[in-house]
């Protein structure tokens, strides 16, 4: 069989058939869908009944993988998953358990920034290059992931507000994000401190700009931090416009990959109190968009 990449929304999303990523795949494969990545940002691969071994094996096609925050974090036996470049996706408890977290769970707490318009690792010195994530059991309703092109927002810009950003530097950090839905972060200094990335990057295979946006910012340098965070609003609500989004409906076995560097993304809401939802991802250690070591996040002026 040959790979075939239908567009399903022009220039941003293709949908691959004629592939089993349940078996090993070969180097021309490999390069035929990075190709496609280069050229859509998000792939779709329909129907592919994957194991999580079958989905870490197939993930690292394409790059040394990452190992989960939470993995790193979490105690081995709260995890659902020994692997630790498998992260869990899911509204359950935990190992062994079908049952769904609770209300004030501190899991669930922490999940719902989710929701909030992301990059996955971009508190990471260097982001992740791709995520796969791969759908095991949906909800009735809901639950989609939305992905918002950010090289056709990028293109949309006005040419003043360009030259305005172009050398922006902005600062991540996880505490960032979940500060915004309430949740407080506990864990190792190294691992929260603030990291600094380009606002505007260039994509280092097809030379074409695009921004780096992330729920993760929560200062830009240079700029006292509540105009840095009405800012970044307004932005962020410039690149999630409808015509820059797509919604991926979930079907069981779906996996469906993403360039990190050229995509922000979100869940959306789903009754997770009275419905499973179980998706595993695994996401590729980015390259190329590291800038020099992150001074001490200094007070806003």
């Amino acid at each position: 069989m040959t790979i075939n990449i239908r567009p399903v929304q022009p220039g941003f999303v293709g949908e691959v058939t004629g592939i089993d990523i349940c078996q090993p795949i070969t180097p021309d494969q490999v390069a035929a869908i990075e190709r496609g990545m280069d050229e859509f940002a998000v792939l779709s691969f329909p129907g592919q009944p994957l194991t999580d071994e079958q989905q870490v094996t197939f993930s690292a096609n394409f790059g040394e993988l990452e190992i989960t925050l939470a993995g790193q974090m979490m105690k081995p036996e709260m995890r659902r998953f020994q692997q630790l470049e498998l992260g869990d996706i899911s509204n359950l408890q935990g190992a062994n358990t079908e049952a769904l977290r609770a209300r004030e769970d501190s899991r669930r707490m922490y999940a719902l920034a989710n929701r909030l318009w992301h990059s996955d690792a971009s508190f990471r010195a260097v982001g992740a290059g791709y995520t796969l994530l791969h759908s095991r059991v949906n909800p009735s309703k809901g639950g989609n992931t939305e992905f918002a092109d950010m090289r056709a927002a990028y293109d949309a810009l006005d040419e003043a507000t360009k030259r305005d950003i172009d050398s922006m530097i902005a600062l991540h950090s996880i505490v960032y994000s979940r500060e915004q839905i309430g949740v407080a972060v506990q864990g190792d200094s190294a691992h929260l401190a603030p990291v600094r990335h380009r606002l505007v990057e260039t994509h280092p295979v097809t030379g074409r700009k695009t921004l780096y946006l992330s729920s993760h910012i929560g200062a830009i340098e240079g700029m006292p931090i509540p105009e840095a965070r009405a800012f970044l609003r307004d932005l962020t609500e410039h690149a999630t416009q409808p015509q820059f989004v797509y919604s991926h409906t979930w079907q069981v076995g779906d996996l469906v990959m993403w360039d990190n560097r050229t995509v922000m993304h979100r869940a959306t809401r789903f009754n997770d109190l009275q419905e499973k939802r179980d998706l595993r991802r695994t996401s590729i250690k980015g390259t190329g968009l590291a800038i020099a070591d992150s001074p001490a996040l200094q007070a806003a002026e």
